[in-house]
């Protein structure tokens, strides 16, 4: 299990970037890995080698199409782009971009962002879809609840976001057609996700 979220930094300013890695690492439910990218001509081989899931650049580093291009060359198609605006950007650059971060933004904005990017990750089931097998991530989730946590502590045990956590139950539940604890905790046993000697 990976629960660790990649990011790349890419900025030429030490201080600002060292400023961004340590806002990332006090923000609470997030565990990260962190590269630190100082210039345009180390980014394609850092990218290939980390693999970042998340690149927070800033923009004036690449104009106007270089971040396509950056994705492409990269093989990196499916990393997520943050702005990191340090100066005024034109806004038409800005478009290209997934979502952006100030210098002025507080931790909890920041968070906030992380976390909606993040979730629009996890995919949406509809529903008049057939019945699916579960994900690991929605395996360990069905565990969880099965133990008695609530999305609160399955969130930080499995350093997922409560929304996240509520994101994934419900597309838990449309797959399985299950909408109660009980439903789950009998799907648990009959799949040998759990033992009856571990639910209280």
């Amino acid at each position: 299990m990976n629960s660790t979220l990649k990011i790349a930094i890419v900025e030429p300013s030490a201080i600002i970037r060292c400023g961004v890695e340590t806002v990332l690492r006090q923000l609470p439910g997030l565990r990260t890995q962190l590269t630190e990218i100082s210039t345009v001509e180390n980014l394609l081989e850092s990218l290939r080698i980390h693999r970042p899931e998340l690149l927070i650049i800033n923009p004036a580093l690449l104009g106007y199409s270089g971040l396509q291009s950056i994705k492409d060359e990269s093989t990196c198609s499916e990393m997520k782009c943050i702005a990191l605006l340090c100066s005024v950007v034109d806004p038409q650059i800005l478009r290209f971009y997934d979502d952006q971060i100030g210098l002025y933004d507080n931790m909890a904005e920041i968070k906030q962002k992380l976390e909606r990017l993040l979730v629009d990750d996890i995919p949406e089931v509809s529903e008049n879809d057939e019945q699916q097998t579960l994900s690991s991530r929605e395996k360990e989730i069905v565990i969880c609840v099965v133990k008695g946590m609530t999305n609160r502590e399955i969130a930080d045990r499995l350093f997922l976001s409560t929304h996240t956590v509520i994101t994934h139950r419900r597309n838990i539940a449309r797959k399985l057609q299950i909408h109660s604890a009980s439903g789950l905790t009998i799907y648990a046993i009959v799949n040998k996700l759990v033992e009856l000697k571990d639910i209280q």
